[in-house]
């Protein structure tokens, strides 16, 4: 089943409506350059109200900087997002890890599928950008070569409501990575969060648990 990871969460309030319509990973910025930074210290908190996945995106973080935000935060996988080379992915401990690649006609995907990470994320590129564009890419060509990939991908880059069933049609991924889309004024949206994933829900044919209310735990 196709799964979902929403990117950027900021505020426990988007936290919780992804978690509780079906998202299967939500993803923290740990870089400071992004507009959607957050400190590990809100994001520990967040992550204390949610039960699906927790990852952490590093862009050319220090390692001994990142093991200390997985302890912190108690994040389920690290997504390097930078530069970071083989030898600099052995170094992180106890998590999984998510290896960026941002698509281009340079992209050897012999390299991607040696690199030891367990997942891999397709982003656009934008020169100059290390991701979070709201960009798409060349699906049709980039599908060609996701054919060689040996791990499972997600495909980000300007993924919405409106396009997310061309993206499953075209790649067949084994999931989906989307922020910008669901965002009003710089900020994730509740409603929005709401939206797409009603519409993906339907598009994998996942129904989500009801929340129980804060009255019902109250009573038991």
């Amino acid at each position: 089943m196709l799964k979902v990871k929403i990117c950027g969460i900021k505020t426990v309030d988007a936290a919780i409506e992804a978690d509780q319509n079906g998202a299967d990973y939500i993803g923290f910025i740990f870089y400071r350059k992004s507009s959607r930074f957050v400190t590990p210290f809100k994001a520990a908190e967040i992550a204390k109200s949610i039960k699906c996945k927790k990852v952490g995106v590093f862009v050319d973080e220090s390692a001994g900087v990142i093991n200390g935000i997985i302890n912190l935060v108690g994040l389920d996988y690290v997504q390097l997002h930078g530069n970071e080379d083989a030898k600099f992915a052995s170094k992180i401990r106890r998590v999984p890890i998510i290896k960026a690649w941002r698509f281009n006609d340079d992209l050897d995907m012999r390299m991607v599928n040696n690199y030891p990470c367990d997942m891999i994320l397709l982003d656009s590129f934008v020169k100059g950008r290390v991701g979070g564009t709201g960009k798409t890419f060349d699906w049709h060509k980039a599908s060609l070569e996701t054919r060689k990939l040996t791990k499972p991908f997600f495909i980000a880059g300007g993924i919405s409501k409106q396009n997310v069933q061309e993206v499953v049609k075209i790649f067949r991924p084994y999931g989906v990575d989307v922020s910008g889309s669901l965002e009003f004024k710089g900020a994730k949206s509740t409603n929005k969060i709401r939206e797409f994933m009603d519409w993906t829900n339907n598009l994998r044919g996942y129904v989500p648990e009801p929340a129980i209310s804060d009255e019902i735990v109250l009573s038991q």
